[in-house]
C-alpha cells in the first residue's frame, strides 16, 4: 500500500522526529526472563526496570535524547517494546518461562539497532553511539556464534557498545566469547543499583556532544554494582 504524507519509505512515522529533531542515543535492553530467573531475580528485575523508566523520563534532556526498546528472551524471543523515546517508555511487568534463546534474542537486538540507526540516518537525525544492554543468569541454549560476530563488527564499527550482565549462576565463559568488552556479574541480585547506572549514564550520554567520548563510572569499581569474574 502507498505510504501517506507522514511516513517515510522505510515505514516509520516521520512525525515522531519532526517533532523532536534531537540527536539520539538508541539503547535496546535485553532480558532474560527464561525459567531460572523466576522469583527474586525477577521480582527484583522487575522493580529496577520501573525505577529506570522513572528516571530516565524524569530527566528532561534525556527524555528527548534517548530512544529506548526491550527484547526478552525465554522460552521465544519477544520485541516487549518497540523503538520510541524515553519519554513515553512504560515497561509492562515481565513474566519468566522456558529456556534461554539467547543467540537469537542478541540477532533480534542488533537488527532493531541497525533498523533503528538506518531511520536515523533517513530522517536527518543526528546519532549518537548506541548501546545494547544484555542481562542473563543462564546460558544460551540456542546458537550465539553469528551474534559474536556481528557484536565484534558492530563495536569495530563503533556503531554501538555492547554491555553483558550476568546474574546468579550465568555462564560467564560463554558471554566472555559474545561480548568484546569485558562481561561483569551483579552483586547481590542489586538490579536497582544496575538500572540507576544505567539510567545516570545515558544521561551523561544525551549531554555530550555527538562523537564525544564519554567517561562512564566503573560499575566493577569499590562502590559498584557488578564485579568482574
Amino acid at each position: 500500500m502507498p505510504f501517506g504524507d507522514d511516513v517515510a519509505p522505510g515505514g516509520f512515522d516521520l512525525i515522531e522526529f519532526a517533532d523532536n529533531p534531537e540527536p539520539r542515543c538508541a539503547c535496546v535492553l535485553l532480558l532474560d526472563v527464561s525459567g531460572s530467573m523466576n522469583g527474586v531475580s525477577l521480582i527484583a528485575l522487575n522493580a529496577g526496570l520501573q525505577q529506570f523508566a522513572k528516571d530516565v523520563r524524569a530527566d528532561s534532556l534525556a527524555a528527548r535524547r534517548v530512544d529506548l526498546a526491550a527484547v526478552t528472551f525465554g522460552d521465544s524471543v519477544n520485541v516487549v517494546a518497540e523503538f520510541g523515546s524515553a519519554q513515553h517508555f512504560y515497561p509492562q511487568p515481565l513474566t519468566a518461562k522456558g529456556s534461554t534463546p539467547m543467540g537469537e534474542a542478541i540477532n533480534v537486538s542488533l537488527d532493531l539497532m541497525a533498523n533503528r540507526q538506518q531511520q536515523y540516518r533517513s530522517a536527518g537525525i543526528t546519532p549518537y553511539r548506541g548501546v545494547i544492554f544484555l542481562v542473563t543468569d543462564g546460558k544460551p541454549t540456542d546458537s550465539w556464534e553469528r551474534a559474536a560476530r556481528r557484536i565484534e563488527e558492530g563495536e569495530r564499527r563503533k556503531s554501538f557498545s555492547f554491555f553483558a550482565v550476568g546474574v546468579d549462576d550465568a555462564d560467564i565463559d560463554t558471554l566472555a566469547k559474545i561480548s568484546v568488552s569485558a562481561p561483569v556479574m551483579l552483586r547481590e541480585t542489586d538490579f536497582a543499583a544496575m538500572f540507576r547506572w544505567l539510567s545516570s549514564s545515558l544521561s551523561a550520554v544525551s549531554r555530550s556532544s555527538t562523537g564525544q567520548t564519554v567517561n562512564l563510572t566503573n560499575p566493577a569499581g569499590p562502590a559498584g554494582w557488578a564485579s568482574i569474574v
